[in-house]
Order: structure tokens, then C-alpha cells, then sequence
């Protein structure tokens, strides 16, 4: 019987493997997931405690069209309702706890602003439609500033976009002009958030936690504190992998044990290639986050190792060398005290859970926050209440902390967050009982960088017979990276292709060619 070898246990993989059970009928006895670190889930984390704070690195958003991600996770049962799949439960939350943004956008006097209006000039919108249009390979080695006018990133839908997806002016124009495309259907209701869809409870809870249960029952092994250090290829024009080597336990230095295994020429390896969360920091709520990229993490070093045997495997260098253009910070923050949430309930408009992003537009770092409907960890306790922020400029002076986020702990972050709301002395009474932990995240972006056609391998390479790449930094024509789909979508590919399946992955949804569609984004573009 074929086996199949998966490295990374983050949601490209773990799909990988549902997808090779529930399409290809592997058994989940022949899928081995190898795992570097001692926990699964990939850059979808979260953990912690009321004594000791919860953290989690980030948070995925949703949408109705994320084809891919419904139909898996359609297949999977709820840990908390069995009889539900996690499909079903993740509609029915929408349902009860869709956005409807009041306070999208505030200025730097903590007044929230109107921001149906988009703040768009003449030019700023033909140079968005201009953007959209143009062909792919006409944007190569393109940034977004290249593309627009000073003043396009001074409007309202600027504010809301980049900090919705997470976007930086110097990123690329490419993946830009993909967001564009891929979620123009949201612009009519980008200011409110409503068409936005979450989780129950964070995505580790709610995506990786089912999926984990469910693979482990059908047989599946993690094999964690697993290394991958090199694919051994057949020579040859085809790319054929006839071997593994990794270790375990640490690396040789610390007493891990290396291990090289073969690949018979029917078995499967997919390999996770990257790690957007690669060489996270964290701090506390007293001590700043202490970055170091000095040592990478394996799924960089194995990309790096393979794209320097075989030509068509990608750049990894266009991704994991430029730390300064990538790098941005989150903090998740845990109390006791409700004062924050009753605070923000009032100011946003909004209860907690139903309000969406916060976003404060003049802030140095650009600061965004997010009060998540409680509980927002499965295990939770009622008198706790967690919530979330990140920003995109930590290398910036804060307001009212005068040095830059980076280099600040958990509590001097939490400082300036309530500095830039009027809340008066409550401020202090909110840091004094909160616990703050920022996580400084050096390629959290790195899949936007600035790149040119090739530099993200296929999924399946030219010639591969039994290689396949999965995760961000494999490539999809159309679709949109730093989204779940995306890894769910490289996943159900590299299955279907592997084993020639009559069933491939639905196509990318396309808004752009429904002329309702179009009308309703070219009428909020206009919108006052």
C-alpha cells in the first residue's frame, strides 16, 4: 500500500491528510505527519490560562465563498455538537453573532468615524480599477505604491483594507490586485464587517482541535519534535523523492536522533514549504518580545535546500530575507475585570463579539483591536474575559509610550491602547488588571512581499511523480494567501493531482464576472 509522508502539521497538512483519506480512500494508518514543533496547528495556535494569559499569534477571517474550507470541514464533526459538522457550527455562529461594525475607524481624538464614505478621489478610483485589471505579469517585481497615488493611502478604504488583511504600501502589487478580484464582492459591506465570518471560538479551538480528533480516530500518526532535513530526489528529469531524512527529539547538536527513511516510488510527500510564524517571539506583560532570526526554522532551511537541487522550486529567499518588511506585532490580553468590555460596548456601539475591527487610523503603530465573543478558548472560564490587537508599524514611536511597540512589554502596550480611547482614570484600573502577551511575529507578511512569476513553487511541480508543495508559499493561480482556504486549496490540489482524481477542488470564486456584483462595488466606491 502507498503512504503518504506530510511535513508540517499546520492546516495545509492536516487537510492534506482528510483529503487523502476522504478522496484517495488512504488508509490513516499509511499518513505520517511530521511535525518540528511539540504541538500542532501550524500558525492557527492558541493556549494559555486565566493565571497565565491566554496568547494566540493571530486570527483568520471568513468569508461565504471559501469553497474549499466549508466542504472539509463540512466533513468533520463539532467537538462540542458531534451530530454538527464544523462547516454547520461555524454558519451557525455566524448567524448568531455576525458583525455589524459601528466603530470601524477612529481618529486620534477617539471620536469613531463615519466610514461608509470611502474617501475616494477621481484618480483613487480608476487607479484601483486600473490595478484590478491589469494582467499579472504586468505587476512582477511591482510594490502597491507603484500602483497608486500618495493619496490613495491616506482614504478611508485604505485604513479598513490594510488592516482587515493585513496589507503594508511596500507589499506586493500582485497579491493586492488579488484581494481585489478575489473579495470584491465584500466592498458594499466593507465598513460594517457584516460579510466577515469567524469562528466560535479561535481557530486552534475550533478548526485544528476537531481536525486533530478526527484524523487521530482514522489512524493518522503525528509524529511531533520532528524535523524534515532533506528530501533525497532520484536523478533524472523527473522529480521523484526517494527518500526522507529528519530528526527527532532536537537537533544532533542536543542529542536528537537523524533518521533517513526511503520513499517508494507510489508513496506521497507533501511538504509545507515556509512559516509566516517562523521565529516568533513572545514577551509578558512585563518583559518586551526578544526577536531572533538567527537560526531558522526547518520549513524555511528544507525549502532553501531542495529550491538549490532542482530549478522550478521556488525562491525562498524572495520571502525570508527581508525580516524589516514583513515583521508585525500582536498582543493577546486576559482579565478578570469587565470594565474594558463594558467600556468598549459603549464607545463601539456594539456588544462584544458583534462589533468587528477597531481600528485607530492615526495611530504611529496602527494600532487594531478586537473584542471577541466570550468565551473565546472552549475551556474558558465565565468570569474571564480574553480579547485581542495588533499593529502594523512596530517599529514606530507610540504616542503615549515614546519608544517603539517592538520594545515594549505587555502593559506599556496596553498603555497606549487606552491612551487612545477616553477612558479617562479607568485606563489605569484596565492595565493594572490585565494580562498582556505581544507576540512579534519577523515573517508574518512575508507571503506578500514583493515577488515576480516562479518565485512560489506549484503545488505540483513540473515532473514531480510524487512531490507535492502546500501552504502559503505554494502558488494558486487567482486565490489569495494569509487565508485558510488558501492552505485548505493547496491541500485538496496536491491530493487530487498526486493521484490523478476525477474530483479537483471547486474553482476560485470569481465576483468580478457577476455584473451585480460590480455594480454594488462600483456604487460604494462612489458611496458618501
Amino acid at each position: 500500500m502507498a503512504k503518504a509522508y506530510l511535513v508540517g502539521s499546520g492546516v495545509a497538512s492536516l487537510s492534506a491528510a482528510a483529503f487523502l483519506i476522504r478522496e484517495g480512500r488512504f488508509s490513516g494508518a499509511d499518513i505520517l505527519i511530521l511535525e518540528e514543533q511539540d504541538r500542532d496547528g501550524g500558525s492557527l495556535d492558541a493556549a494559555g490560562s486565566p493565571e497565565t494569559g491566554y496568547t494566540m499569534r493571530g486570527g483568520r477571517m471568513f468569508e461565504i465563498h471559501f469553497e474549499c474550507t466549508y466542504d472539509l470541514l463540512g466533513s468533520i464533526p463539532s467537538l462540542d455538537d458531534p451530530s454538527k459538522s464544523v462547516t454547520e457550527d461555524t454558519f451557525a455562529f455566524h448567524e448568531d453573532f455576525a458583525w455589524d461594525d459601528h466603530a470601524r475607524l477612529v481618529d486620534a481624538s477617539g471620536k469613531v468615524l463615519p466610514s461608509r464614505d470611502m474617501g475616494f478621489s477621481e484618480r483613487d478610483r480608476l487607479e484601483l480599477i486600473t490595478c484590478s485589471a491589469t494582467p499579472e505579469k504586468a505587476l512582477d517585481g511591482k510594490r502597491i505604491t507603484d500602483c497608486f497615488s500618495p493619496g490613495f493611502f491616506e482614504t478611508n478604504f485604505w485604513w479598513m483594507w490594510c488592516t482587515t488583511f493585513a496589507f503594508e504600501p511596500w507589499h506586493s502589487a500582485i497579491e493586492f490586485r488579488r484581494y481585489l478580484n478575489r473579495f470584491i464582492h465584500l466592498f458594499k459591506t466593507f465598513d460594517s464587517m457584516s460579510g466577515i465570518y469567524r469562528t466560535r471560538f479561535n481557530q486552534y479551538d475550533s478548526i485544528v482541535r476537531p481536525l486533530v480528533k478526527w484524523l487521530t480516530e482514522q489512524g493518522v500518526t503525528i509524529m511531533r519534535e520532528t524535523t524534515v532535513t532533506d528530501l533525497g530526489l532520484v536523478e533524472g528529469d523527473a522529480l521523484t523523492v526517494e527518500s526522507i531524512t529528519w530528526i527527532r527529539g532536537g537537533g544532533t547538536e542536543t542529542g536528537g536522533r537523524e533518521e533517513t527513511v526511503p520513499v517508494a516510488p507510489e508513496d506521497l510527500v507533501m511538504v509545507t514549504n515556509g512559516s509566516m510564524t517562523a521565529s516568533s517571539a513572545t514577551g509578558s506583560t512585563d518583559t518586551a518580545p526578544v526577536l531572533d532570526t538567527s537560526d531558522s526554522s526547518g520549513a524555511w532551511r528544507l525549502w532553501e535546500k531542495l529550491a538549490a537541487k532542482r530549478r522550478g522550486l521556488g525562491n525562498p529567499r524572495v520571502f525570508d530575507s527581508s525580516v524589516a518588511d514583513s515583521t508585525w506585532e500582536s498582543f493577546t490580553v486576559t482579565t478578570k475585570d469587565p470594565t474594558f468590555f463594558k467600556l468598549m460596548e459603549k464607545f463601539s456601539g456594539s456588544e462584544a463579539g458583534k462589533g468587528g475591527l477597531i481600528t485607530f487610523k492615526d495611530s504611529n503603530w496602527l494600532l487594531t483591536i478586537v473584542l471577541n465573543h466570550q468565551p473565546h478558548f472552549r475551556e474558558q472560564a465565565e468570569d474571564t474575559f480574553v480579547w485581542w490587537g495588533y499593529a502594523l508599524f512596530p517599529d514606530k514611536e507610540g504616542e503615549h509610550v515614546r519608544k517603539p511597540m517592538r520594545e515594549c512589554s505587555g502593559r506599556e502596550i496596553l498603555r497606549e491602547v487606552t491612551g487612545l480611547l477616553p477612558f479617562g482614570e479607568a485606563g489605569a484600573q484596565i492595565v493594572e488588571n490585565s494580562i498582556v502577551i505581544p507576540a512579534l511575529m519577523p515573517y508574518i507578511t512575508s507571503q506578500f512581499l514583493v515577488r515576480s512569476l516562479g518565485d512560489r513553487p506549484q503545488v505540483v511541480p513540473p515532473g514531480s511523480t510524487n512531490l507535492a508543495f502546500i501552504g502559503q508559499y505554494a502558488e494558486v493561480p487567482d486565490d489569495v494567501v494569509f487565508t485558510v482556504e488558501y492552505s485548505v486549496r493547496t491541500a485538496w490540489t496536491a491530493v487530487a493531482t498526486l493521484l490523478k482524481l476525477d474530483k479537483q477542488p471547486p474553482p476560485v470564486y470569481k465576483g468580478r464576472h457577476d455584473p451585480k456584483v460590480l455594480v454594488e462595488a462600483l456604487h460604494t466606491m462612489h458611496r458618501r
